[in-house]
């Protein structure tokens, strides 16, 4: 199998576990992502910090969001704008969001236009090393990409359920490795950022 092959093997398997969840188990697993880590998450205030609404069986963390909010974070949401493409469009309190295409949600096209610096990145398979399987159609790698070009290094800290790590995630050259990983159980750092 190639890796590519691998991934999607991977991929499948691990949110068939995660939809195989009931939905109070993950209602209480995203809580408790705000329990365990919500104080955690080092920044300064203002940092932007780019959260997602929930899609499928995902973490719900938009009460994640709001706690990250109370500490004075300036949230927003990724926009696909199309089948290459994802900005960050500024999540202001109060303001409505709407269906942003391709399942999203998200602030509509007045928002401000917002460079994280730190990225919540929803997955389908993460390993203890920080490597992510996505959802496969490479969204958030060319969008840190775009970010790098910019001379930024956004921090990234992947969201998902316990059930969704596995031994070993076949990484390949063009893949970012993860700062940390957020589940039911915590926080766990993978590498030191500054």
């Amino acid at each position: 199998m190639t890796p590519k092959e691998q991934k999607a093997a991977i991929r499948n398997e691990r949110l068939a576990l995660r939809d195989a969840m009931a939905p109070e188990a993950r209602i209480e697993g995203s809580l408790a992502m705000v329990e365990l880590a919500g104080d955690r998450i080092e920044f300064a205030p203002g940092t932007v910090i780019s959260g997602f609404w929930p899609i499928r069986s995902e973490a719900d963390i938009r009460p994640l969001m709001a706690h990250l909010r109370t500490r004075g974070a300036r949230l927003c949401l990724p926009v696909v704008l199309d089948r290459e493409t994802i900005i960050f469009r500024e999540m202001v309190a109060g303001a409505p969001v709407i269906k942003t295409g391709f399942g999203t949600t998200g602030p509509g096209p007045e928002a401000a236009v917002l460079d994280p610096d730190i990225l919540l990145v929803p997955l389908s398979a993460f390993d203890r090393a920080g490597h992510r399987i996505g959802y496969g159609a490479g969204h958030y790698d060319r969008a840190i990409d775009r970010l790098k070009a910019k001379g930024r290094v956004p921090r990234l800290i992947g969201i998902a359920f316990d059930c969704q790590e596995v031994a070993s995630v076949p990484a390949e050259p063009h893949d970012v490795t993860l700062d940390a990983i957020l589940t039911e159980s915590g926080l766990r750092l993978f590498q030191q950022v500054s």
